[in-house]
């Protein structure tokens, strides 16, 4: 394996983690809630979820924090070799695994291991070992 040194950012890196956990223990405390983002999107999408206005200014600046560091840093090149079709796949998959997992990466792995969730502990095992495999297989057997 061969690391880009040239975009390694450790400090940038540090800081979103930072970051990330600032807000979601700010969220948890403010709210005695957890980040969990997919939860909080499937209830700012219900008609009737409980606390819709926090939730969505919780996620609106989430998307305008991306925004503003574009704005100062740059906006990065994304490229998505497997086109629109692999990416409509990927995206629905997450979808039904969040809703197996009763989570998403936010909910389970920052919020769910910080609290030493078992349950969380296992999602994260099972989502993380998923991805491994996936890229494994994908850049080594298929050659993606």
């Amino acid at each position: 394996m061969m690391i880009d040194w040239a975009s390694f950012t450790p400090w940038t890196s540090l800081a979103g983690g930072a970051l990330i956990g600032l807000g979601a223990s700010l969220f948890a405390m403010m709210n005695g809630r957890i980040a969990g983002i997919s939860g909080l999107l499937g209830a700012v999408l219900e008609k009737r979820g409980e606390g819709r206005g926090e939730k969505a200014l919780f996620l609106l600046g989430l998307m305008l924090s991306a925004v503003l560091w574009w704005s100062i840093a740059g906006r990065p090149l994304v490229q998505f070799q497997s086109g629109w079709a692999g990416l409509l796949l990927a995206g629905l998959l997450v979808g039904v695994g969040t809703r197996y997992a009763s989570g998403c990466t936010s909910g389970h792995g920052v919020c769910g291991l910080a609290r030493l969730s078992k349950r969380s502990f296992a999602a994260t095992l099972c989502f993380m070992g998923a991805g491994f495999a996936v890229v494994f297989i994908t850049r080594h057997w298929i050659g993606a």
